[in-house]
């Protein structure tokens, strides 16, 4: 980690403010500051390729519930993030959009945290509202599933993610989605223990259950189940018996998964010891993990189906994707 006690001056190469856009970039990228990871991708506009990725466990909600703040650990770990998904990736011929989400969105200290990145390295971040969150990833899953020849007229899509969770359902033109407070890393916060998760999960997922009811009243349960972000395609790569260095995406997208897989992993992962379960999942998501397989299951329990299909593509491929078609 660097920590030289210098302030980081950034170079000019930033264009991602709304107000300086290039015209018909050949590349984009996008990055999605989360509760626990920063992601970015760069992706050809001509191609439609993600040529390529870069992602890093940060942690930004570490301690968010007890401080209300972003604290200056986690600042540093993105920050350092950042500098090299630039050295890795590289930023200067690309347009860039970074969006930040609920973390950020609760954090008292985020005009700050925000100008820091801003000045150290380079890139603008925007805090994003859980609607267009919905908006961007389900660009994402619709992109992704056309590619895969699983084009489906009505389906629900839930984005399980570290300090919230979108829910969102597709019938045909229709687009119906939501935003809830409930995340991997702010359940396993305020829970306190695993033990403690089962009630605490009961009590956030009471106005999930009210929506999904609603919604199902009034327009039917949708054909099929789609689920994106780090628990399921965390499930889906032990299924096919990858870890975290071994992960590849490709492998991920149109992964079928039941609750048989989701118990079968559970096991497997409560068994292991921190250090096997952290060199399988990451390290600072060894006891999250958990906490988002019981969310993930709990959506199984409530919509219904038997079945979802992984897609890894989320937030920072729909950004990409939404700054090559010419989305503000």
């Amino acid at each position: 980690m660097r920590n030289d006690g210098k302030r980081r001056v950034a170079t000019p190469f930033n264009r991602n403010h709304p107000k300086s856009k290039i015209q018909n970039p050949k590349f984009t990228i996008g990055i999605d500051l989360g509760s626990n990871t920063l992601r970015a991708v760069k992706r050809e506009c001509a191609s439609g390729c993600f040529v390529a990725r870069f992602e890093r466990i940060v942690r930004t909600a570490d301690k968010l519930v007890e401080t209300g703040r972003i604290g200056p650990e986690a600042q540093e770990r993105i920050v350092q993030a950042l500098h090299e998904a630039r050295k890795a990736i590289g930023f200067s011929d690309a347009e860039i959009r970074a969006v930040a989400t609920e973390a950020l969105r609760r954090a008292s200290n985020a005009g700050e945290v925000l100008e820091r990145l801003r000045a150290e390295e380079g890139v603008a971040f925007e805090v994003i509202d859980g609607e267009e969150e919905a908006h961007l990833t389900l660009l994402a899953v619709r992109t992704r599933l056309a590619s895969l020849g699983e084009e489906s007229d009505s389906f629900v899509c839930v984005d399980i993610g570290g300090g919230s969770t979108e829910l969102i359902f597709v019938y045909g033109e229709t687009v119906l989605s939501r935003s809830f407070r409930l995340g991997i890393v702010t359940l396993a916060q305020e829970a306190g223990s695993m033990e403690s998760i089962g009630g605490r999960l009961d009590e956030a997922f009471a106005p999930i259950e009210t929506f999904i009811e609603e919604t199902f009243a009034k327009r039917g349960r949708p054909g099929r189940f789609v689920a994106t972000a780090g628990t399921p395609t965390t499930i889906a790569a032990l299924k096919r018996g990858m870890d975290y260095a071994t992960y590849d995406p490709e492998r991920i997208n149109g992964t079928p998964l039941d609750r048989e897989d989701l118990e079968r992993q559970r096991h497997r992962l409560m068994e292991m010891d921190p250090q096997e379960r952290a060199r399988l999942v990451g390290v600072g998501r060894e006891d999250l993990i958990l906490a988002g397989i019981a969310i993930f299951d709990r959506f199984f329990d409530t919509l219904g189906y038997d079945e979802t299909i992984v897609i890894d593509d989320g937030l920072r491929e729909g950004v990409a994707i939404a700054l090559c078609e010419g989305e503000e």
